[in-house]
């Protein structure tokens, strides 16, 4: 979950190293720390944002050095804890992101050997272990000391002994190299160095790099050299750049007509209605589900969206829960917008030691899911910094809503009529989203009248249900309100006791089977004296009967609106946190991406 940032080149290290951090604090906030080797090792640490490390860091001319920004797991939030960690003799400097499960017992055995430990953390253990296998080859001191290490990693070093390479290891963690012209990069996350290069090797688990300015080499554990192909990163760093908007996320949110097209370019046809996601499938049945957090949402989006659509039966579990008790056998399909993220690779991991075919719905080629998986369908929503998902949760959605036509088509439970039908609402989703975005003020004004509730509720049902959990979780993560989303018809049984007039409820409201249903349930609410407001279709005429204030949306079908809905609920919950001062971008205690369990 932390990030990390290695270079070596012709340029100041210094800059390039604190550039990259600056690229990578959506990844962990908490402290940041640099090394640079320059006639010597030189370390700066500091606790808070980037730009508290950068007041503190001297003009050094060098041009090795690497730095991380930390994501606490194991130790408090101290200068102390920071990264990066070294040996006893300060001569050699290591970052890592991960958790080391046995921490405690390596410790035990250096302490005994008389390494002195100046932290809490479970990284220091690396830079030790590793400085008690060097003997002059800084690879194969890193190479001995990992065989060591149980649990996950990702793990950047540098020695004032070989002042010209760096060393990076990874196991369940990402990590990647930059391919520069006289200069070369390392880090967890393509950002860090795009401005500079879009070449890039990706390390596979179990393997080794070292990396120097003119040459790279990847080694497996046996210090045998493995060959890896170079791959060219398609967006640009203006695409993960702010551009001019205030917040990462409002940016984000903004690119959503055109992130859906993308989604959907060469994918679709309505003349003779086609989608193709690339990937070859066959007749199926039956799916499990596993996701975590907002994609954990989006899959329980597609479990409506493919079992109506396409006759297929849906099972959706926690990644976290599925490795320990979810259903082994049949195709496992998992939706992770990093690609990284450690509870879902965990579970892809136990679905192939079953024997299940596996899928990945991702947004990161070349990420650690799309190497486990059995075959990926990209969701090619660009790059996301802010932590809050928006325009890679809508892709998802929209991933499952051609998934499930595709099928249909294929398993004939459409005719052509109503696949046409689909692809034509579809191909009206991205105008349909910027008319909502258009409504920016009406929804900001709306934040004004929420701002200062303690408790929202969110209700839905069908797809709007996890419409409904994902508008709570966007809330509660950037704005820190309290906020709940619930099905509907649940609130009767239980939730009813904490409504109150300073309870507002958001109502999401189709023209659907559920319609009657939920104007019911709006008049239950209203019963309770909490005000309501409704996210209701355009041509809803009833619903003002209803609800004390609306906010309306293009006339869709539902599993196709659920995606307007969502990004009202996106820029509601933006309102909300900015007006009440909240750091939107960098929510606390939460990281981009969870690459730990």
């Amino acid at each position: 979950m932390c990030g990390i940032i290695g270079y070596v080149g012709y340029r100041n290290a210094r800059d390039i190293v604190l550039e990259g951090l600056k690229k990578l604090e959506y990844r962990g906030y908490d402290s940041a720390g640099i090394a640079l080797i320059k006639n010597g090792l030189f370390l700066f640490k500091e606790v808070g944002e980037i730009k508290n490390l950068e007041n503190e860091v001297p003009e050094i001319s060098s041009n090795i050095g690497i730095g991380h920004t930390r994501w606490a797991t194991h130790g408090g939030v101290n200068k102390k804890n920071a990264h990066p960690h070294v040996d006893c003799k300060g001569k050699i400097a290591i970052v890592h992101n991960g958790i080391i499960e046995n921490f405690k017992k390596l410790r035990e055995e250096l302490e005994i050997k008389g390494h002195k430990f100046t932290s809490d953390t479970d990284t220091e253990v690396i830079a030790h272990l590793i400085e008690e296998n060097y003997d002059g080859d800084i690879r194969k001191a890193v190479q001995n000391a990992i065989k060591k290490l149980k649990g996950s990693y990702a793990i950047v070093v540098i020695t004032e002994n070989e002042p010209a390479v760096i060393i990076g290891a990874r196991k369940e963690s990402p990590l990647v190299i930059g391919i520069g012209e006289n200069e070369n990069f390392i880090a967890s996350d393509i950002p860090a160095f795009l401005k500079y290069t879009n070449k890039v090797k990706y390390m596979e688990d179990g393997e080794i790099c070292e990396v120097g300015r003119n040459e790279v080499k990847i080694f497996d554990l046996d210090g045998n050299e493995v060959s890896r192909e170079e791959k060219i990163v398609e967006w640009s760093i203006e695409e993960a750049e702010k551009g001019g908007f205030p917040h990462y996320m409002l940016k984000e949110i903004y690119e959503q007509p055109k992130s859906l097209m993308e989604t959907m370019r060469g994918r679709i046809g309505e003349i003779e209605p086609f989608v193709d996601l690339g990937i070859g499938l066959e007749d199926i049945d039956e799916l499990t589900l596993v996701a975590c957090g907002t994609s954990y949402y989006a899959a329980m989006a597609g479990k409506y969206i493919l079992e109506e659509i396409a006759g297929i039966s849906c099972n959706v579990e926690l990644s976290s829960e599925y490795r320990y008790f979810g259903k082994r056998k049949g195709i496992v399909l998992a939706v992770t917008q990093s690609g990284e993220t450690a509870d879902t690779l965990a579970a892809l991991r136990e679905a192939k030691r079953h024997g299940c075919e596996t899928i990945v719905i991702t947004n990161v080629i070349g990420s650690s899911a799309t190497r486990i998986a059995d075959k990926t369908i990209l969701t090619r929503a660009g790059p996301e910094i802010g932590v809050a998902a928006t325009k890679t949760f809508t892709t998802q959605v929209l991933t499952f809503i051609l998934l499930a036509l595709e099928l249909g088509i294929k398993k004939e439970r459409l005719s052509h009529s109503q696949a046409r039908e689909y692809i034509a609402s579809l191909k009206k989703l991205p105008m349909a989203v910027k008319e909502v975005l258009d409504k920016g003020e009406e929804i900001e004004k709306l934040a004004k009248m929420l701002q200062d509730n303690e408790s929202i509720f969110f209700i839905g049902r069908g797809i709007n249900y996890p419409v409904a959990l994902e508008g709570a979780l966007k809330l509660k993560e950037i704005s820190y309100v309290h906020a709940e989303g619930f099905a509907a018809g649940e609130l009767k049984h239980g939730p009813f006791a904490l409504l109150t007039s300073d309870t507002p409820v958001i109502a999401i409201v189709s023209q659907d089977k559920t319609h009657e249903k939920m104007l019911g349930n709006i008049g239950e609410i209203k019963a309770r004296n909490s005000p309501v407001i409704a996210v209701a279709d355009e041509n809803d005429k009833e619903i003002a009967k209803f609800a004390d204030y609306i906010v309306r949306y293009p006339s869709l079908p539902p599993f196709v609106a659920s995606i307007p809905i969502t990004v009202i609920l996106q820029l509601l919950a933006y309102h909300v946190a900015r007006l009440k001062g909240r750091p939107i971008d960098k929510p606390r205690n939460l990281a981009k991406s969870v690459t730990v369990e």
